[in-house]
């Protein structure tokens, strides 16, 4: 049977349960992914004065073909981009500057720094959204940036993030389509403190210094992200959860959620309707923890169905940012990307043709006994063909042939690097 034939027998199966599949496909078509810039390089950037990786930051493998500067850096993504449907969003983080070989500090960075992306995502019809760089800096190598004690190093990086809201809203206003600036900070103690509130009232006071620089939010949206502990914090993170679930919500901003930032028993997937009840939007970047805050290539796991689910059944579509946070040097890199975002939106379709409201009316009901049948049931609906017919009409590879490709760009291209 053809691909359109078995879609056809799908839209008839999912129609029974009131569920328009060609509803659905329109409507993903306008749901974008912010794709990380990081997970081509090894989160290495591009900095004259290139650091060591550091921040509890580990990128482990060494496959060959990484980029090597920002125009094989933009190949590798235009590439990822022509195997995933829809258009999307790029994410780049600080230290992706170009600076013609000028040695320019971070906290002097500017939007002419990045001139060369925003004319290409223009070329290729993209959003931006950016995060300044608080790791891998001589600034930050006693693992504490905005809680710094010293007054000099805070200043530093206050003017780091300001700066970055600034380029962020350079972006949103050359893009037409608003930057998500997010901000995150390695600042803990690896082992027991003796002060917790210290650190953490100079991290206020350093955001609210960050935050009393205006930016335009039709062009620029803040968001704070937290994280539970890394390498080298492991018993101390400044910038918990609660700091920065309070002070997002204190003083307007959007709180970030990463799925590899939690206790290994919380998910992500249940903090978004709690989350929502109290924000207008929510930012989220999706990656996959493999025991620790690993960042493994997100794949199509029950953790990624339900986050989408929540999404989706919770009608938060144009509320929720969904951005990627993963870095695999292991593997190809540009299969990394068509992997892990063909993936996130999978999930996103697998949610929408599921009959949400009808289960919704099932749990208000109290029949558990048909949720839950239905539930399951709803697993081995022909959900992949509706997915290929997706993939065919947004003229993208279908199944596996889109690994062709990559076989070809990293023969071509990535080989010879």
């Amino acid at each position: 049977m053809t691909i359109k034939e078995n879609f056809e027998l799908a839209k008839q199966a999912y129609a029974k349960w009131g569920v328009d599949v060609d509803e659905v496909v329109e409507k993903l078509k306008n749901v974008p992914i912010s794709i990380h810039c990081w997970q081509g390089d090894d989160v290495a950037g591009f900095e004259v004065n290139q650091n060591e990786l550091s921040g509890g930051i580990d990128v482990t493998g060494n496959y060959p073909g990484k980029a090597t500067n920002a125009e094989e850096l933009r190949s590798d993504l235009e590439k990822a981009l022509s195997l995933i449907p829809g258009k999307h969003r790029v994410n780049l983080h600080a230290i992706y500057a170009e600076t013609n070989g000028e040695v320019v500090e971070r906290d002097q960075l500017e939007p002419k720094h990045f001139e060369n992306w925003v004319k290409w995502a223009k070329e290729n019809g993209l959003g931006l959204d950016y995060n300044p760089t608080l790791f891998s800096h001589p600034k930050a190598d006693d693992g504490l940036t905005l809680s710094h004690p010293k007054e000099e190093i805070r200043e530093f990086w206050i003017n780091h993030c300001i700066g970055s809201r600034k380029i962020g809203e350079y972006f949103g206003r050359e893009l037409g389509t608003p930057a998500l600036t997010n901000i995150w900070i390695p600042d803990g103690y690896k082992d027991i403190p003796s002060d917790r509130l210290t650190p953490r009232k100079r991290l206020k006071e350093s955001l609210d210094k960050i935050f009393a620089v205006e930016t335009d939010e039709n062009y620029n949206l803040d968001a704070v992200e937290s994280k539970v502990f890394g390498i080298g914090s492991e018993s101390y993170v400044v910038g918990s959860h609660e700091f920065y679930l309070n002070y997002a919500m204190k003083n307007n901003k959007l709180c970030l959620l990463d799925t590899g930032h939690y206790h290994p028993t919380e998910t992500v997937s249940n903090k978004i309707s709690s989350m929502l009840l109290f924000s207008e939007k929510l930012a989220l970047h999706v990656s996959r923890p493999v025991r620790w805050d690993s960042d493994h290539v997100v794949i199509l796991d029950d953790e990624l169905k339900e986050i989408a689910l929540e999404i989706v059944r919770n009608d938060a579509l144009d509320r929720v940012i969904i951005g990627l946070d993963f870095f695999d040097a292991s593997i190809n890199r540009v299969a990394a990307w068509t992997i892990g975002t063909r993936n996130m939106i999978k999930a996103l379709l697998y949610a929408m043709v599921v009959p949400n409201e009808y289960l919704k009316q099932l749990q208000e009901e109290g029949n558990f006994t048909e949720r839950l049948a239905l539930m399951e049931e709803f697993k081995t609906y022909p959900f992949g063909a509706v997915w290929d017919y997706y993939c065919e009409k947004m003229s993208v590879p279908v199944r596996e042939s889109w690994l062709e490709e990559v076989k070809a760009y990293e023969n071509e291209v990535l080989s010879k690097r």
